[in-house]
């Protein structure tokens, strides 16, 4: 609008210093030159006096804009000084009120005991909705395959292979008190015999959807007076015994069977089955492998599995057993994880697609140095070989939330369930189409213990040779 205004004014101009000149040459007959000369003149005063008139105009809003700036300023320090007055007289009140109340140290403590108490709650609720709604942990796809949980051991210990560990004290195990490492050895002899070895299952869930999507298989003794003993107490007496080659071929056909089972209600879900380094030494490893490769089909959903002490114990004749099972299609895992110094290029090379370390050593909580490896990158390290990572022994909420920090896809752990035993229907469909292989590799085993005698025969030799061993 300024500008418009300006170049009305400039034409108004322009049209009155043009008719003074028409006026003058037309009317009182002056020359062109001197009436030009005038409408010029004229055309000069008048922008002269605009120019004058418009300085003399901004001057003076100029002067109104700060005379009310001026008042404005007045107005706000005054309202200023009065909120000071306020604040100052109300900051005196609370100091006033402040030195005048008790002091919070029993409101403090109420809180905190409230607080503690809130926290037990929290934690029996926990351990209630753990024993009792342990069923909801799972897909109801799998819901029949499975007994109601039973009490057992922390997920960290049952878990371990013999070779992680020396043997428990007899007297610390409620089913071998009284018995001396002998007859030790010679009652888990009698319990793989007798087919006492019942198999467990703990899910593995993907995180953080806690979808299942694969099972660990861990045994456990059933020592026939309701007892059951974990597989870090009773593994090291079977390895003493040199029972480890028989146990596993069990323990492989009812994994053959159990993947049978869960594979007819979900295509997608695996196992993890535990091997030692025993086994795949053993003479009766080649009837093993029949087994195997009689049922190469399902390999996509058998995983063995080994601990990192028994991958870097391994010998050419362990890497020919391993590399026989990979022909033929079966992968594998390391457990136990001690620390971070693994070779994933390595492990690739013969067949390991999973890494499973406890979610303590991932979290740099135990106090030993793990690896030259941050272990937040650790998980992007395997992933670049094709090796997931599984984080197992989760016990908390908070636990979770670091390792999805650190980019951890799968977990393991008794937050999500603990290890449920299999229901014995479970595994009778496919019990008479394996019994035939089951006496195969228990004859292998048994003639792998005793060099061609019984069991219990040489069970005393076998006890004084493990003990040399160990």
């Amino acid at each position: 609008m300024v500008r418009i205004g300006a170049i009305f004014t400039a034409l108004c101009m322009v049209l009155i210093a043009a008719s003074l000149g028409a006026v003058l040459f037309l009317r009182f007959g002056l020359p062109a030159a001197d009436s030009a000369l005038a409408a010029l003149g004229l055309l000069t005063v008048l922008a002269f006096y605009n120019t004058v008139s418009g300085r003399r105009r901004d001057r003076a809003v100029v002067n109104d804009q700060l005379a009310s700036l001026a008042r404005g300023s007045g107005d706000l320090a005054r309202q200023l000084a009065e909120f000071g007055r306020r604040l100052a007289a109300t900051e005196e009140k609370i100091g006033g009120i402040a030195s005048s109340a008790p002091a919070p140290q029993p409101l403090a403590a109420e809180i905190e005991e409230l607080s503690r108490l809130v926290r037990q709650l929290a934690e029996s609720v926990a351990q209630h909705e753990l024993v009792l709604g342990a069923e909801r942990a799972l897909p109801p796809s799998h819901a029949g395959v499975f007994e109601m949980p039973a009490v057992a051991g922390r997920s960290g210990v049952e878990g371990m292979s013999a070779g992680s560990g020396g043997a428990s004290s007899p007297s610390r195990i409620a089913a071998f008190r009284g018995l001396d490492r002998d007859a030790v050895i010679a009652a888990v002899a009698g319990a793989v015999d007798d087919q006492k070895i019942d198999l467990y299952l703990q899910p593995i869930v993907t995180l953080p959807q806690r979808k299942v999507r694969y099972y660990e298989a861990v045994s456990r003794l059933n020592a026939g007076n309701g007892d059951v003993v974990a597989a870090g107490d009773f593994l090291p007496y079977a390895e003493a015994g040199a029972l480890m080659p028989k146990l596993d071929g069990v323990c492989v056909l009812r994994c053959v069977q159990l993947v049978r089972r869960l594979l007819l209600k979900n295509r997608e879900v695996g196992l993890f089955c535990n091997l030692s380094v025993a086994t795949l030494t053993d003479a009766g490893f080649p009837q093993l492998l029949e087994l195997i490769d009689a049922n190469r089909a399902i390999a996509p959903s058998l995983v063995f599995e080994f601990s990192q002490n028994a991958v870097r114990s391994m010998g050419p004749i362990e890497h020919e057993s391993l590399a026989a099972l990979a022909e033929r299609g079966f992968r594998f895992s390391m457990d136990n994880l001690v620390d971070l110094r693994i070779e994933p290029r390595e492990l690739t090379a013969r067949g390991f697609r999973f890494v499973k370390a406890s979610a303590s050593l991932l979290l740099n909580r135990m106090n030993s140095v793990s690896a030259n490896i941050h272990p937040a990158d650790f998980s992007d390290l395997l992933g670049r070989f094709g090796i997931d990572l599984i984080a197992d022994r989760i016990e908390s909420e908070s636990t979770v939330v670091d390792l999805l920090d650190y980019d951890v896809r799968f977990g393991q752990g008794f937050l999500f369930s603990p290890p449920r035993p299999v229901r014995a229907e479970a595994l009778q469909g496919a019990a008479d189409a394996g019994r035939s292989d089951q006496a195969k590799i228990e004859a292998s085993g048994v003639q792998s213990a005793n060099s061609g005698r019984s069991l219990r025969g040489g069970l005393a030799q076998l006890a004084r040779a493990g003990s040399a061993r160990t």
